[in-house]
């Protein structure tokens, strides 16, 4: 299970104390899922249940979401891949270039590859290294690492 299973069994809070956000994802086979969001993406298990097919994760960041495989409790219209149409998660990393390597190294394809972004945010421009990717279900993440503050620049 690589990083996935790095906690005890019955786990533990997050290490980072509880987001007040965090989004819960309705997952087609809990396994697969939890594999790309720990391997690939690196959160580990901050606890789960396995006896409801949910887990909780985290990144060191402190980034949180949860798992919960696909179930009739959920009334949920939708019970094909992909989930999500419309919702983009954005992950902010402090090593974009380590998940980067790993999922070019299990060839997993990115739907935007590795880029440089500067954005404006009011009086000054914010910058990020960025990739675009779906996990197994069809959610679109954006995992970004900061690369700080700039005044604006004269096109601006």
């Amino acid at each position: 299970m690589g990083e996935s299973m790095k906690n005890n069994e019955n786990g533990s809070p997050p290490k980072s104390g509880w987001s007040k956000l965090v989004p819960e994802l309705m997952v087609k086979d809990l396994e697969i899922s939890r594999g790309f969001w720990c391997d690939m993406l690196g959160f580990t298990v901050c606890y789960q249940r396995p006896e409801q097919f949910f887990c909780y994760l985290e990144r060191p960041e402190g980034g949180q979401i949860m798992l919960s495989q696909f179930s009739r409790q959920w009334n949920v219209e939708q019970e094909d891949v992909p989930f999500g149409l419309g919702t983009m998660f954005q992950v902010t990393v402090d090593d974009l270039m380590h998940i980067h390597d790993r999922l070019k190294a299990a060839d997993w394809p990115l739907d935007r590859e590795l880029s440089e972004v500067w954005r404006r945010l009011g009086d000054r421009e914010g910058g990020r290294l960025e990739i675009m990717v779906r996990d197994p279900n069809g959610y679109y993440v954006m995992i970004a690492q900061d690369l700080g503050q700039r005044a604006l620049s004269a096109q601006d």
